[in-house]
C-alpha cells in the first residue's frame, strides 16, 4: 500500500471514529465538577465519568430486577450500587469529611430501586465535595486506607480502580438482564 492510500485509510478511521466517540461522550450524564487543578482534578473528571456510567446503569435496569443475582453467593444489582456508596462515603470519610448524618452503614440491606439511586448519587456528591475541600498538600501524606498504609493519592487511584471493576460487574449485569449501556450501543 503506498503512502497516499495509508493516508487515506488513517484519515477514514479518524473520521469514522469521531461520530461514535461523540456519542460516547454525550451518553453519559453526571453531575458538573467545578474546576480543580492537578491530581485532584484528574481524580474528578475520571469520577465524573464512572458516575454517569454507574447513575446511567443503575436507571436503565428495572426496578423488579434490583435484587437479581447471577448466583447466591454474590452481591445483587441493588448490593452492588449500595456497595458503591458505601465506597464513596468511606473515601470521603478516609479525605476528612464525615459520613452523613442520617445514612445507616448498613446500605447494602436497599433494595428500592429509587431509594438506591438516590443514595447513589448523594454519595457521588459527598465524595466530589470532599475531594474539592482536600487539600494538595495533603495528597502524600499516609494512612491507613482499605487496611492497608497508603498515600491520599494512592486512595483516590484505588478508589478509582475499585469503581471501574463495579462499573465492569454492572456493566454484566445490565446485560444479563437485557439491557445494553447506551455508550455501547
Amino acid at each position: 500500500m503506498n503512502s497516499a492510500a495509508r493516508c487515506l485509510l488513517v484519515l477514514a478511521i479518524v473520521t469514522l471514529s469521531f461520530p461514535a466517540a461523540a456519542r460516547q461522550q454525550s451518553a453519559v450524564k453526571a453531575a458538573p465538577v467545578a474546576q480543580v487543578p492537578g491530581y485532584r482534578g484528574e481524580y474528578l473528571a475520571n469520577l465524573v465519568v464512572a458516575e454517569g456510567k454507574l447513575t446511567e446503569l443503575a436507571e436503565d435496569v428495572a426496578a423488579e430486577d434490583y435484587t437479581w443475582r447471577p448466583a447466591s453467593d454474590v452481591r445483587s444489582i441493588s448490593e452492588a450500587h449500595m456497595h458503591i456508596a458505601t465506597l464513596n462515603y468511606l473515601l470521603a470519610e478516609h479525605l476528612g469529611k464525615p459520613w452523613p448524618a442520617g445514612v445507616p452503614k448498613t446500605l447494602e440491606k436497599i433494595t428500592d430501586k429509587d431509594v438506591v439511586l438516590a443514595e447513589l448519587r448523594r454519595s457521588f456528591q459527598h465524595l466530589r465535595e470532599a475531594v474539592m475541600k482536600f487539600k494538595d498538600a495533603n495528597l502524600e501524606k499516609k494512612k491507613t486506607y482499605a487496611a492497608q498504609m497508603m498515600t491520599n493519592r494512592n486512595a483516590l487511584l484505588t478508589h478509582l480502580g475499585h469503581l471501574h471493576e463495579h462499573l465492569g460487574q454492572s456493566i454484566v449485569y445490565a446485560r444479563m438482564n437485557g439491557v445494553a449501556p447506551s455508550w455501547s450501543r
